[in-house]
């Protein structure tokens, strides 16, 4: 007679625990009308599910307890993505500040440096005018000069005996 498939809740059927050497138990056929013996039967078979009964809940309680340490897990590393996204998002904050106070400074530094090129045109073209009017100024001394010499010493005086 073929045995029965049964099933459990973990998707096994009765005949793979048949497979497994620790749980195989092996029941004598009783004698016909030997009640002694049918009940020890019945005991050996109450005690094999039992068994199966307390293995079936140890092997939920360690599922339990995988789950539980799963979830555990995964509560850690989802507080730990948002610590970093948080310490990301304070590094981005930081550097944009960091950013708009290094622009504030470089826009400062660069109307002191057109302020500076200004005085320094400015300076340079009165330099050139204080130039153009000491030469001017030569100029007119020469003549000047030159008036009082030709005034003094005639017109026909050779300057070259006086500067000598």
């Amino acid at each position: 007679m073929a045995q029965p498939a049964f099933s459990d809740n973990f998707g096994t059927d009765a005949r793979s625990f048949s497979d497994a050497a620790d749980n195989v138990v092996s029941f004598p056929q009783p004698e016909r009308g030997n009640g002694a013996t049918a009940l020890e039967l019945v005991y050996q078979a109450a005690e094999v599910f039992t068994g199966m009964e307390d293995r079936a809940r140890e092997i939920e309680a360690s599922a339990r307890s995988m789950c539980q340490s799963a979830v555990d897990k995964l509560m850690q590393a989802e507080r730990r993505i948002e610590e970093a996204e948080r310490a990301r998002r304070d590094v981005i904050q930081e550097a944009g500040a960091k950013l708009v106070e290094a622009s504030r400074a470089l826009k400062l530094a660069q109307s002191r440096i057109e302020e500076v090129e200004r005085r320094a045109a400015a300076a340079e073209a009165r330099a050139q005018a204080a130039e153009a009017q000491a030469l001017a100024t030569r100029r007119l001394l020469s003549q000047v000069e030159e008036a009082i010499r030709s005034r003094f010493f005639g017109e026909g005086f050779d300057s070259t005996c006086v500067n000598a």
